[in-house]
């Protein structure tokens, strides 16, 4: 467990005008097998959930991700909707690279078109750089299969640029993927800045969401 581990992530929260975001909770069973009955989520997510015992261990896995540093879960939720759940927003800091790390989210169908993911994931990327600058952490990755147009707009609306279209790896991923990628740097002070724009130059797309 490193400094930032801790069974539900202890006093952390991050918001975003009137989103909350925030460890999982045992009683986000019932919204959270709601919104994984909907068939357009089902279609980009690599871990499905249908029955309390899935979303118990779904939970356990959000938990286990906190404990071990290597993946940070927020439920999102919208305190103007008497704390509604309306998606989910993930860091993956997966092996030894210090770096870069990866981010994903989805959308619970009944909130789409709020600006809910945008906004949530420009919150995620400025605690996540600040939160882990002295690790060295510079470089934040979103992917998505190209097909997966929302998610596109997602990176784009969030700051995340496009840099590079990537080779399908059926059958997980039957099509081509976008990356997207947010850069952090340090002003002289220690002053952490995330670098939000457009595509890098020369690189366009051709044609995670937490689905690659």
């Amino acid at each position: 467990m490193n400094d930032h581990g801790g069974t539900r992530a202890p006093g952390i929260t991050l918001t975003a005008g009137p989103l909350l975001m925030r460890p999982w909770r045992e009683e986000d069973v019932p919204a959270l097998l709601e919104a994984y009955d909907d068939p357009v989520m089902r279609q980009w997510v690599q871990l499905p959930v249908s029955t309390p015992e899935g979303a118990a261990r779904w939970l356990e896995l959000q938990d286990e991700g906190w404990e071990s540093g290597t993946r940070f879960s927020f439920a999102v939720t919208d305190m103007a909707r008497s704390g509604e759940l309306v998606g989910n927003l993930v860091l993956k800091r997966l092996g030894p690279d210090t770096e870069r790390a990866e981010v994903g989210y989805w959308t619970a169908a009944w909130a789409r078109g709020r600006g809910v993911a945008s906004r949530a994931l420009e919150a995620l990327t400025d605690w996540a750089f600040t939160t882990f600058a002295a690790e060295g952490l510079v470089r934040l990755e979103l992917l998505h299969q190209v097909d997966n147009v929302a998610s596109c707009r997602v990176a784009e609306k969030a700051g995340y640029a496009f840099a590079e279209l990537l080779s399908a790896l059926p059958p997980e991923f039957p099509l081509d993927g976008h990356l997207h990628v947010c850069r952090a740097s340090l002003t002289p002070d220690g002053t952490v800045v995330t670098q939000r724009g457009e595509a890098e130059p020369g690189v366009s797309p051709a044609g995670s969401s937490d689905s690659r």
